[in-house]
């Protein structure tokens, strides 16, 4: 297994959050975790899938000029 665990700080670190924010996402089972005895761990993967699902791309629109004849 090559994929590092990373504790509720690092994770929240990672994210550019507080450590409550990744304990909502394992609360509300919105982000895989791993129970080892007591302690919570999340993969790195998961953080790294959770970012990418949650990723909005921007709108791309055509430039239209107003006022140009067709």
């Amino acid at each position: 297994m090559s994929d590092r665990l990373l504790t509720v700080e690092e994770a929240a670190q990672l994210l550019g959050t507080t450590a409550r924010f990744p304990r909502r996402l394992i609360a509300e089972r919105r982000i895989v975790f791993v129970k080892v005895g007591r302690h919570v761990r999340i993969p790195e993967s998961a953080l790294v899938d959770f970012i990418s699902a949650n990723t909005v791309q921007p709108i791309v629109t055509s430039r239209r000029r107003f006022g140009a004849v067709a």
